[in-house]
């Protein structure tokens, strides 16, 4: 039967992961006749399906505020549990409201059980969980954990009870094994591992006439090699591998763009990785001011592209993180048919190195073999196309769509024997 979910989040706007992957899981759904609900701080989904609660935002000022005084410290001021308390029931109240207002049949929440960002959110949801009884889907796309930012609290007691809850209608769902085996271990709950996934089964677009100048809009002449860090400048995205890459294949041609800024994480890193590129004798592009979310212009009149639109004219992928919850650049440059470097990162050993895709590898730092694989790749046209080619039809082998459907239906298959 036709069912109407509703995901909750703190923010299902731009392309962070969450609201990448929930947008995944709302089509997939649709396919299969269900109707997805949207409700959360911030939010780009239309306003006929969406509720957007300003108060659920991480980034809302009564939230920013507790935030300064629960983290790096063990104890909290009784007015901090008084004002938890208080927005987690204002949150609550809204949920129900929701929840009426669009018949939802099963509660998808996106993160917000997962990662702290939002106590009173996830308090809220906890609670309303187990309050209504309603079928719960828990999406977990990275555990407080995994962050070291999180590991000196004053609010334990809300870790435990409700990041994540143990809740008898609530399924658990985790994007790598490493995920699911610590989850069992903390928490004592067992989960279904569901990937990233990508539609692999839809080829992906081509070049079009929007973007027939991207390639001088960003400075790079018709025999340029372009090499694209696709991730935003952060230290754990380990970019200074691939600027080492670049000096070491010292090729004038070689010109490495990062498509993403700073955020907010400070300019530290990006200052530095300038410094080491003037070192190495790398031409490096950061070219953030000209990539959005849509195809528009700026102020200025010129083209705003989307990360999708740099994917078919690049000429190899960067992707030497050294840490990832799972890695969706690698999907998209796939699904782009461009090859990659990687550095074999964990979650990329455990779980997608097995699956057997041609990549060129680092294992911690760039070395010889490295430098004269990807040599190779850059010159050598049929090469280079029977490796994205390959890795083509692994990814739509592990990771598409179909893949992806197959799962929500075995879960959902679940939840209704669990609620009948």
């Amino acid at each position: 039967m036709p069912k109407h979910f509703g995901f909750i989040s703190t923010r299902f706007a731009g392309t962070d992961g969450v609201s990448l992957e929930s947008a995944k899981w709302a089509e997939v759904l649709w396919h299969d006749g269900h109707i997805s609900y949207w409700y959360s701080g911030r939010s780009d989904r239309h306003p006929s399906v969406s509720a957007c609660i300003p108060e659920a935002y991480f980034g809302h000022p009564e939230n920013e505020w507790i935030n300064k005084r629960i983290w790096q410290t063990t104890t909290r001021p009784r007015m901090v549990s008084e004002r938890i308390r208080d927005m987690a029931d204002y949150l609550k109240s809204t949920l129900y409201r929701f929840v009426e207002m669009h018949g939802i049949d099963v509660l998808v929440s996106e993160n917000a059980l997962t990662i702290p960002m939002h106590i009173p959110l996830g308090i809220a949801l906890t609670e309303f969980i187990a309050e209504t009884g309603i079928p719960s889907i828990a999406h977990h796309h990275d555990f407080y954990w995994e962050r070291t930012r999180f590991s000196i609290s004053a609010v334990q007691d809300y870790l435990d009870t409700a990041f994540p809850p143990r809740l008898p209608l609530l399924a658990h769902t985790v994007i790598n094994r490493a995920a699911q085996e610590q989850l069992s271990l903390r928490k004592g709950v067992g989960s279904m591992l569901i990937p990233n996934v990508f539609n692999f089964e839809q080829p992906p677009p081509t070049a079009d006439e929007y973007t027939s100048d991207l390639r001088a809009d960003i400075g790079l002449a018709d025999d340029d090699l372009f090499i694209l860090q696709p991730t935003r400048i952060v230290p754990r995205k380990g970019i200074e591998h691939a600027i080492k890459l670049v000096g070491m294949l010292n090729d004038p041609r070689c010109k490495l763009v990062i498509s993403h800024d700073a955020g907010d994480e400070g300019l530290e890193y990006k200052h530095m990785l300038e410094e080491l590129a003037r070192e190495e004798g790398v031409d490096i592009r950061f070219i953030s001011e000209r990539i959005g979310e849509v195809r528009q212009l700026d102020s200025e009149g010129r083209k705003i592209y989307t990360l999708g639109d740099l994917y078919p004219h690049a000429d190899l992928v960067t992707y030497p993180s050294t840490y990832e919850g799972f890695g969706n650049a690698l999907l998209e440059a796939i699904y782009y048919r461009v090859p990659i470097v990687i550095n074999r990162y964990s979650i990329f050993i455990q779980d997608i190195e097995p699956k057997g895709f041609k990549l060129a590898v680092i294992d911690g730092f760039i070395t010889r073999e490295v430098k004269h694989h990807v040599r190779r790749i850059l010159d050598d046209r049929n090469y280079r196309s029977e490796m994205v080619e390959h890795n083509y039809r692994v990814a739509r082998q592990y990771y598409s769509h179909s893949v992806l459907k197959r799962s929500l239906r075995m879960l959902l298959n679940g939840l209704t024997v669990w609620s009948s």
